[in-house]
């Protein structure tokens, strides 16, 4: 029998705080006419009118901060002051959107003998699959440049952060947005096809698993829709012998450690030269041994637990997995149900799952790199390409190395982050096509030709 329904679990406590009724085909109709529907009269509408809105939003957001972060803790576990940072960094998409999508899909006249230009169109429903890890900012990236290039969106979000899903809805609704321009489908993986197959949906969008990607990326591609997939990352941080030690070792262990590891563009790699090496190790290993892991909503600890019990054994079948082929245990590498404690590996080697695989959750790996040569080449040496840090104190070098790099986006002695401002994205098994900035909303419209003679 198909499931009825879906449980929101506490990742702390492991109870059930909700079960959610999974919507069937007829109420998935319902769902896509409304869409439809909406979409009709909300792409007449004026920059000025989804600046309006997208500005309420914002306002609602920052009103009830506290309300939205205690739905992302209690759903997936994210440390409160964590919770309520995403909550805010979505009404600073809201706020750029706002301010900048009519310039940015301002007509772009073109010289030519004949009179030309280049305009953005709007396209239709933009349909959005969403992972867990940031239930919030992830959807925001994505439907600030849809909501304000004039489509519509629907949503499909992780099962187990139904309810912010639909805290999500009910923002978009009270901030003034016709019914149908954000609505959030509590739906079935196995009923995803039969939206995407409907002409009203002209992009797919999806930030998740490499897995997912190559399958959301085969039906985009079976029924000609235009897809942007964020997938998976093994980010490196190459800390070269000229790096500020000090300052390296925090903002990786920041990296990794964020949202207890869980985020796709966290540090996970980390590479650095003999010279260097004991040195950087020790300060990294102070920094994770003196975090403290408990009650994500007790403001006095730094970590809360992983989103699901299921992610924590996966992790700690990779630690298990590496060490057994060689890695040592510096730190930490205990679970208790989904609670995961931070963790450090040395002696480890490019054939280990810390090195293969993305490890998604509180676990750092150092690998000793022979020379700024090998470094580059070990940084590359992953089907991933979506973030990488690289910490030098001579500019010059550390941009020439960041050219080398093979990733979506490098930053140098900082922590590496989304930002609206900027384009996000990846390579290789990263996936393609861009979010947030000029570049994301430009993979939502109909960039059109314009002759005139």
């Amino acid at each position: 029998m198909a499931q009825a329904h879906f449980q929101s679990i506490n990742p702390y406590t492991q109870t059930i705080i909700a079960e959610y009724p999974i919507q069937d085909k007829h109420a998935l109709d319902k769902k896509i006419s409304q869409t439809e529907l909406t979409y009709k009269s909300w792409r007449k509408s004026t920059f000025a009118q989804r600046s309006e809105l997208l500005l309420k939003v914002a306002e609602i957001l920052k009103r009830d901060t506290e309300r939205y972060a205690r739905i992302i803790t209690d759903e997936m576990g994210k440390h409160i002051r964590e919770a309520r940072a995403e909550v805010l960094k979505c009404a600073t998409a809201c706020s750029y959107y706002a301010q900048e999508a009519e310039t940015l899909l301002a007509d772009q006249i073109v010289n030519t003998p004949f009179k030309s230009k280049v305009v953005f169109d709007s396209i239709g429903c933009v349909f959005t699959i969403m992972p867990w890890n940031f239930p919030f900012w992830q959807v925001f990236r994505q439907a600030t440049a849809s909501l304000s290039a004039g489509n519509v969106l629907m949503l499909k979000h992780a099962p187990n952060v139904s309810g912010c899903s639909l805290a999500m809805e009910s923002i978009f609704l009270e901030a003034g947005f016709p019914e149908g321009a954000f609505q959030s489908l509590i739906m079935s993986v196995e009923d995803i096809e039969y939206v995407v197959q409907h002409p009203i949906v002209q992009a797919i969008t999806l930030t998740g698993s490499e897995r997912a990607g190559v399958s959301v990326g085969a039906l985009a591609g079976k029924h000609i829709k235009k897809s942007v997939l964020e997938l998976g990352g093994s980010d490196p941080v190459l800390v070269l012998d000229d790096a500020d030690l000090n300052k390296a070792a925090q903002i990786a262990v920041q990296s990794r450690m964020q949202n207890a590891g869980q985020s796709c563009i966290a540090a996970k790699r980390f590479l650095v030269t003999p010279k260097t090496a004991e040195l950087f190790t020790g300060k990294v290993y102070d920094l994770i041994q003196n975090i403290k892991q408990g009650n994500p909503l007790d403001d006095s600890i730094q970590m809360g637990p992983m989103a699901r019990l299921d992610l924590a054994e996966g992790l700690e079948k990779q630690l298990k997995d590496s060490m057994e082929s060689g890695a040592i245990l510096q730190v930490g590498g205990h679970r208790n149900g989904a609670n995961f404690s931070p963790t450090l590996l040395t002696e480890t080697d490019t054939q280990m799952p810390v090195f293969q695989e993305e490890t998604f959750g509180p676990l750092a790996s150092v690998f000793i790199a022979k020379d700024e040569t090998h470094m580059i080449e070990l940084a590359n040496q992953s089907r991933y390409g979506l973030g990488a840090t690289l910490f030098s104190e001579d500019r010059e070098r550390a941009e020439r190395i960041a050219r080398e790099i093979e990733s979506g986006s490098v930053f140098i002695n900082s922590l590496v982050r989304s930002d609206a401002q900027l384009p996000f994205g990846g390579v290789k098994k990263s996936g393609y096509g861009r979010e947030l900035a000029g570049f994301g909303i430009r993979e939502l419209v109909n960039v059109k030709t314009l002759v005139i003679e």
